[in-house]
């Protein structure tokens, strides 16, 4: 989703590690997590692609897989099931699971003090399912923004609400996922803030989407990019 729709996520979060006092290694050659064939019940198509994401990651020797995307990393911490009775594939799996990291989480995880990044302007958070429910990541995005200067963060009661995306529910329901995602932007619209961030992509392109649709004006931008702001 990065690479193909909103590369400016990617240089945001290479902007935030090398801020965080790392070496960033990028493979050119990475492909999907798999995510979606696996919640499509495609297995076999999913676990190819899972063995392609652990042996790049095996070859690149890196301390850390860090991804700007709760549900990619949710995937890859859940690779095991893939490899139920592969032993050696399975621990290989683990071994990347280990490793891998959402970034907000990998970034308080490291104590970070500060960010590179300046926001002047009200901005509420959407928790990102699988990055709430499956990660735990709540807590980590909220200090991070309450390090960017200017910037006022205005909670939502539907910030925990799913934005009805859902890869390809969206696709299979569309009207159902319609309704989902009105309904948290009608919440959001009575909050007079500036942008809604959240820490996956595919979220922030199906609310920008009826945003659009609604005539709504509204920025939808990723966490990286507003703790990077002006940085990259």
């Amino acid at each position: 989703m990065v690479d193909q729709c909103w590369p400016e996520i990617g240089l945001a979060t290479v902007a935030l590690l090398r801020h965080a006092g790392c070496e960033v290694l990028f493979d050119p050659d990475q492909t999907c997590c798999g995510q979606p064939a696996c919640n499509s019940g495609y297995q076999a198509p999913g676990r190819a692609l899972a063995q392609r994401v652990i042996e790049q990651f095996e070859r690149a020797r890196a301390d850390a897989l860090v991804l700007p995307s709760g549900s990619c990393a949710a995937q890859i911490r859940h690779y095991g099931p893939l490899f139920a009775g592969d032993d050696l594939w399975l621990q290989r799996a683990r071994a990347v699971a280990e490793r891998t990291f959402e970034l907000t989480q990998f970034l308080h995880q490291r104590g970070l003090g500060s960010v590179p990044g300046r926001f002047a302007g009200r901005v509420t958070l959407h928790d990102a399912c699988h990055g709430l429910r499956e990660l735990g990541c709540h807590g980590e995005p909220r200090a991070l923004l309450a390090l960017v200067p200017g910037l006022q963060l205005v909670e939502s009661d539907q910030a925990d609400a799913c934005c009805g995306f859902g890869g390809t529910f969206a696709v299979k329901y569309p009207e159902i996922s319609v309704a989902i995602a009105d309904r948290k932007l009608d919440a959001i619209a009575g909050l007079g803030v500036d942008a809604v961030t959240a820490g996956d992509a595919s979220c922030l392109l199906h609310l920008r989407g009826r945003l659009q649709r609604r005539g709504l004006q509204l920025r939808t931008l990723h966490l990286a990019e507003i703790l990077a702001a002006g940085a990259f």
